[in-house]
């Protein structure tokens, strides 16, 4: 009675893409981290040090991303059947954390910094924080050329560190600006710190999403009550009771339940009816369906 289903082709080709636009944004990172941190040393700017902090928080995202990419490949063991898919999901969980965290540290040096805002080598600053936005604009490029940014959790919070690292970038420039034009320091930390809240943003999106799938909540794009209707309307189905839709990882989504079915129709014709529908207009591969007439009798669910 029950009924497993699967593609996992397209999956793969995902996960290759994902993993090439990872690996260049990775590259470009490394190489403007070192230049900006340095920079920063040398031209004592807050804004271009707390930008090559996120550009570290965003290396260590972005290799962590990658990690995952590679251990969800691995194959389901009878340890665990799901394989190692929530990887990507737990390595997007953490990378939220992280920026929340980088995002802690900077406001904190920003706000000691606007009581004595220390002279800073605005031009220097400025041409080092161009060459970190060109390389984070490419980075973000990449990913959105290659990755999946869009409905792959673990790829967009790399890109959303990517893009708050170009924001930062956008920052110093500001900032450098005002200071080579006007004298006026306390325009480091005050970017920096306007800089930091857009980020937070795009980090509380990340946080939210990764712990709604943790909780294995109903994936955002489907509607529960769309799912019971539709397979209420199956031909011969009485009832559709214990309904669960999780995800596994971005784009693998998994649907259970249970159809009462009225006692002279076919079994099998309903469930491939109720399969086919499931798969059509929700675009849910995985299905387990158990079918039921009314001798069937169980104890009440837990959930």
């Amino acid at each position: 009675m029950n009924s497993h289903h699967h593609s996992h082709d397209h999956h793969d080709f995902n996960r290759e893409n994902n993993k090439k636009g990872l690996i260049i944004a990775l590259l470009i990172t490394v190489g403007i981290l070192l230049l900006e941190f340095f920079g920063g040393l040398m031209t004592n700017s807050l804004a271009l040090l707390s930008d090559s902090g996120h550009m570290l928080s965003d290396a260590s995202s972005l290799a962590l991303s990658l990690i995952a990419i590679w251990f969800a490949a691995k194959p389901a063991s009878p340890n665990k059947t799901y394989g190692f898919y929530r990887f990507e999901i737990l390595a997007a969980l953490f990378n939220g954390v992280t920026l929340f965290v980088i995002a802690g540290f900077i406001i904190w040096e920003a706000v000691q910094r606007f009581f004595n805002p220390p002279t800073v080598a605005s031009g220097s600053m400025m041409l080092i924080a161009s060459i970190g936005l060109f390389a984070n604009l490419l980075s973000a490029w990449v990913l959105m050329r290659k990755g999946d940014v869009k409905h792959n959790v673990n790829v967009r919070s790399a890109y959303l560190h990517v893009i708050g690292d170009a924001l930062g970038s956008v920052g110093a420039i500001a900032a450098g600006f005002i200071m080579w034009l006007f004298d006026w320091y306390i325009a480091d930390p005050i970017i920096s710190i306007l800089v930091t809240l857009l980020i937070l943003k795009g980090a509380w999106g990340v946080l939210k999403h990764s712990i709604h799938i943790l909780m294995e909540g109903t994936p955002v794009t489907i509607d529960q009550n769309e799912v019971k209707k539709a397979l209420k309307s199956i031909e011969g189905v009485k009832d559709v009771h214990d309904l669960h839709i999780w995800t596994i990882t971005s784009g693998l989504d998994s649907l259970s339940c249970h159809i009462l079915i009225e006692d002279h129709h076919d079994s099998q014709k309903v469930l491939q009816a109720a399969i086919h529908m499931i798969e059509e207009k929700f675009k849910i591969l995985h299905t387990t369906i158990q079918i039921e007439t009314s001798q069937i009798h169980h104890g009440k669910m837990k959930v």
